[in-house]
């Protein structure tokens, strides 16, 4: 495994990238409703025809709009689907609980439905162990892979089962300040005010069945020992200030996957948003090769 810092990245390489995204329009915008394993999931297409595909998955409680500080400069290079998880945002709220394997097979389903043969994934939280699943059990679709926040278990039930009674006394009122003390720095809950009101509102209007069906997929998660099949280039990338994973968490596990880069960003659990310029140019440059 390769761990770097930010500071040992060629930053002169990505920053070059990004001019040329800059100049470079993105096109060809899709948001609309598709069916896929028998369930109606909402997703989003940015980003010009005939461009490599890359999928963004969302964070427990998020929605696609998670990734609208990436979609400007990614949809110039690629052809980006964006998705709501089910559960979650549009997408409709099958009867749970849900599995990994459900959820990887919804990226699954979607890329069949759209005809696209191989896609670069980037998962955040629950999106990244869905990248892990689909990595193992659907490696001919995936190209490059970046997991982000993320963990292949989430230990013993008992913290899983708590959250979930919670829920299902108090609704999502009961834990939305606490997510978003786990998400983000201090610093950044004060930058980022009118974006962090938007996700606490999106946390708020999340279902609370498809929330809990999604809690119960990762809650039955194991994948430690399917680490070592992934054969896809990756890059797994870590928070300093991320209670859970933790920097040495997420180190621990990326070292099992053969050949996995490590990348530690000075932020909390949505790195995507808490370091945006750094998460962003990091991750071109890594799908696109450089």
């Amino acid at each position: 495994m390769t761990a770097f810092h930010t500071r040992r990245y060629d930053l002169r390489t990505a920053a070059a990238l990004l001019r040329k995204a800059q100049e470079t329009k993105a096109s060809c915008t899709m948001d609309r409703m598709f069916r896929v394993n028998g369930t109606d999931l909402r997703a989003r297409i940015d980003g010009p025809d005939g461009a490599p595909w890359l999928v963004l998955s969302n964070s427990l409680g998020a929605t696609l709009e998670m990734w609208e500080p990436q979609v400007a400069a990614f949809s110039r290079e690629f052809r980006v689907l964006r998705y709501d998880t089910r559960g979650h945002g549009r997408s409709a709220v099958p009867p749970g609980p849900y599995t990994i394997d459900q959820l990887g097979s919804d990226v699954v389903g979607l890329l069949d439905t759209l005809g696209i043969r191989r896609a670069h994934f980037c998962g955040l939280s629950m999106g990244g162990a869905t990248g892990m699943w689909l990595a193992v059990h659907a490696a001919t679709h995936i190209d490059r892979l970046v997991l982000c926040n993320t963990t292949p278990w989430l230990g013993p039930p008992e913290a899983m089962d708590a959250r979930i009674a919670t829920i299902r006394r108090e609704g999502m009122t009961a834990l939305v300040d606490g997510i978003i003390q786990r998400w983000f720095t201090a610093d950044a809950i004060t930058r980022h005010a009118v974006t962090l009101e938007r996700i606490k509102q999106t946390l708020l209007q999340t279902p609370v069945d498809g929330y809990i069906g999604c809690c119960a997929a990762l809650r039955d998660m194991d994948q430690r020992a399917e680490l070592t099949r992934i054969s896809t280039p990756t890059l797994v990338i870590a928070g300093t200030y991320d209670p859970a994973p933790t920097p040495e968490a997420a180190q621990a596990w990326a070292s099992t996957i053969p050949d996995a880069r490590f990348l530690e960003l000075p932020t909390a659990h949505l790195s995507n948003i808490g370091a945006a310029g750094e998460f962003n140019q990091q991750v071109l440059t890594f799908l696109l090769g450089e």
